[in-house]
C-alpha cells in the first residue's frame, strides 16, 4: 500500500482505521486504577498498530494520530492528547523500521514479532507519557517514576492484547480487502 499512498483507496482506508481506531476506544474500554493518569484496557493500540503495518507508516501513522488523538480530545484527556499523538509517532518509526529491516514479508511469523514489538514499545512509551503527565501535575521526578511503574498494569493488558490480536486483524484485514477487490472486479 505505501507506493500508492495518496491514491483515493488509500485515503479512504487510513480515514476507515481512524474511524476504527477511535470506535475501537470508545466502544470497549475498561478502566484500571493507577496512580498516575486515568488509564483503561482497549483496541485502540493493536488497530494503530494493524493500520501502520497494513497502510504504511504515514498513512497508518495518521490513522493512529487521528483516532487515538482525537478520541484524547473528545473525551476529557486533552490536555495529555499530544503525548498520544507523539507516542503514535514513536510506535510507527520503530514497526516500520523493523518491517523494513524484515523487506515487508507479512508472513505468519514476521507479523506475530512485530505485534510484540508494537506492545513492547507500548510499554515503554507508556511508562515515559505516564512520567510526564505526573511531572505535569507537579510531583517530584522521583514519585514520577514510581508513580508511572506502579500505573503500568492496564497498559501490560493493552500491549499483550496488541501482541496477540495485531497478526490475528492483520491477516483478517488483508483477506478482507483481497475478498472485496476481486469482486469489484
Amino acid at each position: 500500500m505505501e507506493k500508492e499512498r495518496n491514491s483515493l483507496q488509500v485515503l479512504v482506508l487510513t480515514g476507515l482505521f481512524a474511524a476504527i481506531i477511535y470506535i475501537g476506544i470508545w466502544i470497549l474500554r475498561i478502566p484500571v486504577p493507577a496512580m498516575v493518569g486515568r488509564p483503561f484496557i482497549h483496541f485502540g493500540n493493536t488497530l494503530t498498530a494493524v493500520a501502520i503495518l497494513y497502510l504504511g507508516y504515514r498513512n497508518g501513522m495518521i490513522a493512529g494520530i487521528i483516532g487515538l488523538g482525537g478520541f484524547d480530545l473528545l473525551n476529557g484527556y486533552a490536555a495529555t492528547s499530544w503525548l498520544t499523538m507523539i507516542e503514535v509517532v514513536v510506535v510507527a518509526s520503530i514497526l516500520t523500521l523493523v518491517y523494513k529491516g524484515i523487506h515487508y514479508r507479512d508472513s505468519k511469523r514476521n507479523i506475530i514479532i512485530l505485534g510484540i514489538i508494537a506492545g513492547i514499545t507500548k510499554i515503554f512509551t507508556t511508562y515515559c507519557v505516564s512520567i510526564v503527565e505526573a511531572l505535569m501535575v507537579g510531583t517530584s521526578l522521583k514519585v514520577a517514576y514510581i508513580g508511572a511503574f506502579v500505573s503500568l498494569p492496564a497498559t501490560v493488558i493493552n500491549s499483550i492484547s496488541t501482541a496477540i490480536c495485531t497478526p490475528i486483524l492483520y491477516f483478517a484485514f488483508k483477506d478482507a480487502t483481497r475478498i472485496i477487490l476481486k469482486k469489484a472486479k
